[in-house]
């Protein structure tokens, strides 16, 4: 008897297939979160012992958290730390052998990759909905003002209550940490990169946060004259003038003063206040970092030590 499925239905009905069976693996380990009145959102259980990841924004100032799991068992554990700079927070919950999800590499996704979100929108648990990986590399503003890099941009259904759920691709590999949606938008929805999570992971559990480097200034992108920028030796169309200091920080006790413009660190140019806070990583903390800087007129360097940010 002739094969009377179309090519069409094979790759609908393998698309299916692969939903649901993400589904079916990732959404055990998929968990409502609840902090004291502040609502709920949602988490994913990452080790078998009771690692939890969730969204900065869920828990916010809360020591503690109660964990409900796809089979109706109930959990509570402290808040172990919480990253409002890339909104991530972890949670320990009170329980073993749980079902887990796995933290895939972000890095390797491509735009066009089917996107699978499974959360607990508006109190609904375990929903999926599906799409696709709309955009990489995108950069969102966290709770804390900072710029979250890396952000994976889908347009997998979420509402509120999906914050903290996860993003997973077809082969089950959680490759995001849900975290926004764009009010009024349709289509418009955003994850934090799992290589991002894996860090902040690691920080949280080796030192109780994540460390960061600390300059003590504000600034704005300013535009770089050409020629300021080749005598310069970076060739950057734009740079960061210096608005304020924090006295008694890095850049005062340096000497870098209001109105400096900052072109270069170590060598690499400083092209907007993101790129800035990029370079504010661990590895910085006591470095002596030297800074091209424009001060009326005049090209000059700076040596300043960073010291780590207070959290």
């Amino acid at each position: 008897m002739l094969d009377m499925i179309s090519p069409d239905q094979r790759l609908l009905d393998e698309y299916s297939d692969r939903v649901a069976g993400v589904a079916e693996t990732v959404g055990p380990a998929v968990a409502m979160v609840s902090v004291g009145n502040r609502g709920h959102g949602s988490g994913v259980v990452v080790s078998p012992d009771g690692l939890v990841v969730t969204n900065a924004h869920v828990v916010g100032e809360a020591k503690s958290a109660q964990i409900a799991l796809s089979d109706g068992s109930k959990l509570t554990g402290p808040v172990l730390g919480s990253d409002p700079d890339t909104d991530i927070a972890v949670i320990r919950a009170d329980g073993s052998g749980l079902a887990v999800a796995r933290l895939g590499d972000s890095g390797a996704l491509r735009r066009g990759q089917i996107a699978v979100a499974i959360g607990n929108p508006l109190g609904f648990e375990s929903t999926v909905t599906a799409g696709v990986i709309s955009a990489l590399g995108r950069s969102l503003r966290s709770p804390s003002g900072r710029p979250i890099e890396d952000v994976i941009q889908t347009d997998a259904a979420l509402n509120p209550g999906n914050s903290g759920g996860a993003l997973v691709e077809s082969g089950g590999s959680v490759v995001g940490i849900n975290t926004a949606i764009i009010a009024g938008a349709q289509g418009i929805c955003f994850a934090v990169a799992s290589n991002t999570v894996l860090h902040v992971l690691s920080e949280i559990l080796q030192h109780g946060g994540v460390r960061r480097a600390y300059l003590g200034l504000a600034a704005d992108t300013v535009s770089l004259p050409r020629r300021v920028a080749e005598a310069a030796g970076t060739g950057a169309a734009s740079a960061v003038v210096l608005h304020s200091i924090v006295p008694g920080g890095p850049a005062d006790k340096a000497g870098l003063v209001q109105g400096d413009v900052l072109i270069a660190l170590d060598g690499r140019p400083v092209t907007g206040p993101g790129v800035l806070l990029r370079m504010m990583t661990a590895e910085a903390i006591g470095h002596e970092a030297v800074l091209r800087v424009l001060r009326q007129g005049r090209l000059i360097e700076v040596k300043v030590t960073l010291t780590q940010r207070a959290s």
